[in-house]
């Protein structure tokens, strides 16, 4: 009768209290390749992302189907709530006060489209926090920064250029695409065509242009690809085929709430610096970072805008005049611990967290501890990490592709299949001769451990496995 055997590695997990079991075998179809228990990458998964905190991201990232976007229409009873909620507090007249020198791509239509598609822009809450205040301050946000990234910036004065004498924060969604680019010029392709994660990941397509198009100006190849996954159900291919589109449709106003409602940890979610979801960690109070419209100017820019540096350059002090002029103007709520400026803040990017503990990550990287009882000291597992990779952990299946190495982002990694379960493997020979007990094939072996095979007894010098004692390393005969 056949017996299963596997190889059975405890991993002791600082994120939660409790250990949990990991089984890694030889994949017998690929040399130097392991089988992976799929049950165990999710626990390990599960156990990395135990804070409530990755459940909350993950369902602000929710999105509609494209097919429900596309029926949303102003004044429709059958809008879903949080598109029935932003229209409450912003009617189609004060989307035209605002937009009076808008480009005639942005319509009040695709501005609730791109809302309607992240169903927790303008949702509900259930702590008895104001979900229409949260709505109101929220798009009153976004217009400040759009004001900044494509308004006109011509002075109410200036009766040549502004005859309707508009403030500059009236003057929003002014260029759809970045000034000097048109569409079917090529450009913007800095690391296309190399040979690595990125282009496996988001490749690009010839002859396209990835600059900046729609109301965040969205640039590049990784983020078109990025953007095109979450709009068209993991397809990164329809953006990066037809940039055009971030341009020329709803898409345009929806990438600017995309960018809204996704953390770029450690930078929170611009929705959760409004509605306080987010709590600063120590790291970030001692940084002067805390509540306020100048946290969303350091998560949108703050290593060109924020620092002391940087008090006076015109970006951060158009943005705040914008924010100021707005929040003025539609009565906007600013509790006394919320700072407009981000002068006094250190930048993300120059923020020092080596140590920090209460701090969360939300991509996935190769984690390259040691581990002496798993096969090659290789941990098979990955760890959460603050700077762009290849697999986010908001996205179910990318902690799976991550071990599995999917897009080879990690080098020298073994070649990992993920299985729902593993086959019975033959029991080993019992010993014959030898003063120790017989090499198993599908055995860990550490150093100093001796066994004997075909009459001859071995000590290994190392970790093993599956390495046959007569071919030498890592044994010794003895």
């Amino acid at each position: 009768m056949l017996k299963k055997n596997t190889l059975v590695a405890l991993i002791g997990c600082a994120m939660t209290a409790s250990s949990f079991a990991m089984t890694i075998e030889p994949d017998p179809n690929t040399p130097g390749g392991y089988l992976v228990l799929r049950a165990d990458v999710l626990a390990a998964e599960q156990a990395k992302t135990a804070d409530p905190m990755y459940d909350i991201w993950a369902k602000a990232l929710t999105t509609l189907p494209n097919d429900k976007v596309e029926a949303i229409l102003p004044g429709l009873a059958s809008n879903p709530a949080n598109v029935i909620r932003a229209e409450k507090v912003f009617p189609e007249t004060e989307w035209h006060y605002l937009t009076q020198m808008a480009a005639p791509e942005y319509t009040y239509t695709r501005f609730l489209r791109a809302i309607g598609k992240f169903p927790a822009f303008c949702g509900d809450y259930t702590d008895g926090r104001d979900a229409d205040a949260i709505c109101k301050k929220s798009i009153i946000t976004a217009f400040a920064h759009f004001a900044q990234e494509t308004g006109g910036h011509i002075a109410v004065d200036n009766t040549w250029d502004n005859p309707l004498g508009l403030e500059e924060w009236q003057q929003a969604l002014v260029h759809v695409r970045e000034m000097g680019w048109s569409e079917g010029q090529p450009g913007y392709t800095t690391g296309c065509g190399q040979n690595d994660w990125q282009n496996k990941k988001w490749p690009c397509a010839e002859n396209q242009g990835y600059f900046g198009r729609g109301a965040k100006q969205l640039s590049y190849h990784f983020n078109y690809g990025a953007f095109s996954e979450v709009m068209f159900d993991g397809d990164a291919t329809v953006l990066l085929n037809n940039p055009g589109l971030v341009a020329d449709s709803w898409l345009n106003l929806a990438s600017a709430i995309w960018f809204f409602m996704t953390p770029q940890a450690p930078k929170p979610a611009m929705l959760h610096v409004i509605d306080r979801t987010w709590v600063p960690s120590q790291r970030e109070i001692d940084a002067g970072i805390g509540y306020g419209f100048g946290t969303t100017i350091n998560i949108i820019n703050g290593g060109i805008e924020c620092g002391e540096h940087n008090a006076d350059k015109g970006q951060p002090v158009n943005r705040i005049r914008y924010w100021e002029g707005l929040s003025n103007h539609y009565q906007i709520e600013v509790p006394a611990d919320e700072k407009n400026t981000c002068w006094q803040q250190t930048p993300y990017a120059s923020l020092n967290l080596q140590g920090a503990t209460d701090v969360l990550y939300t991509n996935w990287d190769g984690d390259w501890t040691y581990h002496a009882d798993r096969p090659g000291g290789v941990s098979f597992e990955c760890k959460l990490v603050g700077y762009q990779t290849a697999y986010s952990a908001l996205v179910e299946g990318d902690y799976e592709l991550c071990v599995s190495n999917f897009y080879e982002s990690h080098a020298n990694w073994p070649a990992v299949k993920i299985v729902d379960q593993l086959d019975p493997v033959d029991p080993p020979e019992p010993p014959v001769d030898g003063d120790f007990p017989a090499w198993d094939v599908t055995k860990v072996y550490l150093t100093g451990d001796k066994v004997s095979y075909k009459g001859a007894n071995y000590e290994a010098k190392w970790w093993s496995q599956g390495n046959e004692p007569t071919q030498g390393d890592p044994w010794k005969q003895i």
